[in-house]
């Protein structure tokens, strides 16, 4: 009879894993989790001080009870650790009346009746002189929005996870998972823990770990920019919620500040591809930030177009740019979470709540079935399913 180390095991604690553990411990399921790093570090996709929560979400209106979820889920872990993780200052959609970002913004309000008003160009003017307004340009002002306190909240979850009974390994990195008929190996540097079920969220190294078994398209390199202010207090949270433009051919996003002295705006797209994410290059040189500077100086007067501070970050895309969610198709007893191309952060204790719910009862209640892993087409062979162990598809 296999002795298991734990009930369920957790590769990588990051942004999914920290919440995965943090409701694994909630529900009283023994896990162990093992990080390369330390939960919090700034080296792969939680990082740069503040993130994105939208709920008017123009990726797609599906997500809106995902992000519903996510919200009081957020919130539930602020409360247990004292600390304002979440800040809802609402949020500005900018764009061109009529354009498809727009019309997309709309449909999630109007589907999920979301809190929010519309804003012509003349109140847009008005109420928000920290941005330039183009004529013909409008907003949704979106109320059930605001921005997360990335690198603090992945630590939290972590720690209270442990403090609930998980156990997570830091600076111990998985060399090899293996799935044999007794249990899911995961191989480390310490040692081999066996368990009967196992979650995957291992960020840009998924691939690596799980070579031809995950559909990940690409690593993106992310780079987040920093601007002085004229005047702070025309930026700070009470007056300038967190936005989303796409105006003048520029697609940026903006925070309000944190310091009382600059503000955090940057391009939503990536910059580059990232080959070995053991090796991402967070150098910069100074003409990749022509772009930003130009929108900054076109879009926010308001703030100095020089970069004070640049951070280096990196995210995992799908050939779709939604996230892969579920189990294994050739092996339930693996959950993997992956792929999450550029907005996932938010949507964390949704994905959280999706891993144990597998984990341990081998299915959800929360709508995540268009993220399911076997939506692209399997590139498993028969090598793959040698190298990581033979199982049988149920």
């Amino acid at each position: 009879m296999t002795r298991f180390d734990a009930e369920v095991g957790v590769v990588g604690v990051g942004t999914m894993g920290a919440m995965t553990m943090w409701e694994l411990a909630r529900r009283g399921v023994s896990a162990i989790g093992f990080e390369q790093f330390a939960p919090g570090h700034d080296r792969s996709g939680a990082g740069g001080e503040s993130r994105l929560f939208r709920t008017a979400y123009l990726e797609g209106s599906h997500y809106v009870p995902l992000l519903r979820h996510c919200r009081r889920r957020w919130e539930q872990l602020g409360s247990d650790t004292g600390v304002h993780l979440l800040h809802m200052t609402g949020g500005l959609m900018i764009g061109t009346e009529g354009s498809a970002f727009l019309d997309a913004v709309g449909r999630a309000v109007a589907e999920h009746d979301i809190d929010h008003e519309v804003l012509d160009t003349d109140a847009l003017r008005a109420r928000y002189p920290q941005h330039a307004v183009r004529g013909g340009e409008v907003a949704y002002l979106d109320r059930e929005s605001g921005y997360l306190r990335p690198e603090v909240a992945v630590a939290l979850a972590a720690s209270e996870a442990e403090r609930a009974g998980g156990v997570v390994h830091r600076r111990s990195r998985v060399t090899e998972v293996r799935m044999t008929d007794a249990a899911v190996e995961v191989h480390s540097e310490e040692r081999v823990f066996r368990f009967p079920r196992l979650v995957v969220a291992a960020g840009a190294w998924t691939s690596a770990l799980l070579s031809g078994l995950t559909p990940l398209h690409e690593v993106i390199r992310i780079v987040m920019t920093w601007f002085a202010t004229r005047t702070p207090e025309r930026f700070h949270e009470d007056v300038f919620p967190i936005f989303v433009r796409q105006s003048d051919g520029f697609d940026v996003s903006g925070w309000p500040s944190l310091d009382g002295a600059t503000v955090k705006i940057g391009l939503n797209n990536g910059w580059d591809r990232v080959t070995d994410p053991d090796h991402l290059d967070r150098t910069v040189p100074d003409g990749l930030f022509g772009e930003v500077r130009e929108a900054v100086r076109t879009l926010v007067p308001g703030v100095v177009p020089e970069v004070v501070r640049a951070g280096v970050y990196m995210d995992a895309y799908t050939a779709d740019h939604d996230a892969f969610v579920g189990p294994l198709d050739w092996d339930d007893r693996v959950t993997v979470l992956g792929g999450f191309s550029g907005h996932g952060f938010k949507l964390a204790p949704a994905m959280g709540t999706v891993a144990a719910d597998l984990a341990t009862a081998g299915r959800t209640d929360l709508p995540v079935s268009f993220l399911r892993p076997s939506r692209f087409a399997s590139n498993v062979t028969a090598a793959d399913r040698v190298r990581f162990g033979r199982r049988p598809h149920r």
